[in-house]
């Protein structure tokens, strides 16, 4: 359940800025959710902005990434023969193959694709999760079964690669690995799993590992984080007994805080509400502020939700999206699509609302992604809406607001929905739901 669950938002400052970066990863650039082009439209012209291309594709729940000239996007093809659907009744096994495909960013022309036959064994079975990772002249690749590839962005030669499965000697989790890797230096860190090596890092060019670290049974769906604090970077692993904070070269292991998670949904990103508060969210347990030490010792907690509940709610209780921080207050959906503000450093709520999905009532998991731009905020619903809009202390402002692509995708419950983040690069919108990937002009005129 991210990207689907990696679908994880997050904000730390709103600087204007005219670079025109890039997409490379989730979250983009920074790692930190925000765009920071700039000559974007205020407003989406008449009839809502123009799509540039679409390019057919399979289902899948990884959002789009963009470097330079170029688009990559996972997905993955079921196969429904009677071949297949025989051995996935014997095996209980779901067959087809997972893929990544590499765009041309002005066309939408497939350039390469690279295909592996990848058995599904999760719940949520689509397609993949996590957004493709570029960094230099190499594409990282994390399939929903723990198929972690290396490939060339030319022409998409394996470089390397390892299966989580056989490696770690581990199932997959319920609903599949879903938490981006992270480059830090010469290192490409992971969420792994088992005894030891719930966080793993590799070296990127080689593939070799470095270090693994922490225990855990499941962990979970949260993409690794660094965050800066007292002069040091810390890696935080949350999973879902504990947050964790790690040296980042060595996986040496500076605190511990327990917190037990049901049914493994930690996803959102961590993020520091100011150089001292580390702020955590999740659907049935709520929230929990942390006030960090200098040194090494255990952190405060400042607040967390005592009653874990998806709908007699205290604080955040998010699925897959992250809140946005600006002016000390928190801004996300709830557990029921109530998009809400909260006192980060109190975890009082200010308002809610149901106007940013657009639900005329409160719906279980109802998704909404924000991406901050300059003054204002870019929102992509599960209903396939995008958004332009104002967030603060006094309410939800909507600016404009129009319909990009259909909610294609089911969840359990039958509904319709998109649960892939855009990427946000080249003055346009990348957004895919489980037939096409489409690029929208959002350039002003």
């Amino acid at each position: 359940m991210k990207s689907l669950l990696s679908a994880s938002l997050l904000f730390v400052a709103l600087p204007a800025s005219a670079l025109a970066d890039d997409w490379p990863q989730w979250f983009g650039p920074q790692r930190d959710g925000v765009w920071r082009e700039s000559g974007i439209i205020d407003k989406f012209p008449s009839g809502g902005p123009k799509v540039l291309w679409r390019t057919p594709v399979n289902r899948g729940y990884a959002g789009p990434s963009v470097a330079g000239d170029r688009v990559f996007v996972m997905d993955r093809k079921a196969l429904n023969t009677p071949e297949a659907q025989a051995v996935g009744a014997r095996t209980g096994k779901k067959q087809g193959n997972e893929r990544l495909l590499c765009l041309d960013a002005s066309t939408g022309k497939v350039i390469w694709e690279k295909a592996y036959d990848c058995p599904y064994t999760m719940s949520y079975s689509a397609g993949p999760r996590v957004t493709p990772l570029v960094d230099g002249d190499r594409v990282y690749t994390f399939g929903g079964e723990g198929n972690l590839i290396c490939r060339s962005t030319e022409d998409g030669e394996e470089k390397w690669s390892h299966d989580f499965k056989k490696l770690f000697a581990v199932k997959t989790q319920t609903w599949g690995f879903a938490a981006a890797p992270l480059i830090h230096g010469d290192l490409l860190i992971c969420l792994g799993s088992g005894d030891g090596s719930t966080a793993v890092a590799f070296h990127k060019v080689t593939g070799k590992e470095v270090w693994r670290s922490v225990s855990t049974k499941h962990p979970g769906y949260c993409p690794p984080r660094i965050v800066k604090h007292a002069g040091r970077d810390l890696l935080i692993i949350w999973h879902p007994e504990a947050a964790n904070a790690l040296d980042p070269l060595t996986g040496k292991v500076y605190w511990s805080i327990p917190w037990k998670i049901r049914y493994g949904l930690t996803i959102a990103t961590p993020q520091m509400i100011d150089e001292e508060h580390l702020f955590l969210t999740c659907f049935y347990n709520g929230s929990m502020l942390l006030k960090l030490k200098k040194d090494e010792s255990t952190p405060e907690i400042v607040y967390r939700t005592e009653r874990a509940s998806e709908n007699k709610t205290t604080h955040l209780h998010g699925i897959m999206n992250t809140p946005v921080l600006r002016d000390g207050h928190l801004f996300a959906a709830c557990s029921y699509g109530q998009f809400r503000c909260m006192e980060a450093l109190t975890g009082k709520r200010v308002w809610e609302s149901l106007k940013p999905i657009a639900l005329e009532e409160p719906v279980r998991w109802g998704t909404v992604f924000v991406t901050p731009h300059e003054d204002r905020y870019f929102l992509f619903t599960e209903k396939g809406d995008l958004v332009i809009a104002n967030l603060s202390v006094k309410g939800y402002e909507e600016i404009d607001r129009a319909h990009v692509i259909e909610p294609n995708g089911l969840d359990l419950r039958q509904r319709d929905i998109v649960w892939s983040h855009p990427a946000y690069a080249r003055k346009c919108a990348f957004i895919r739901n489980d037939t096409e990937v489409i690029c929208l002009s959002l350039a002003k005129e």
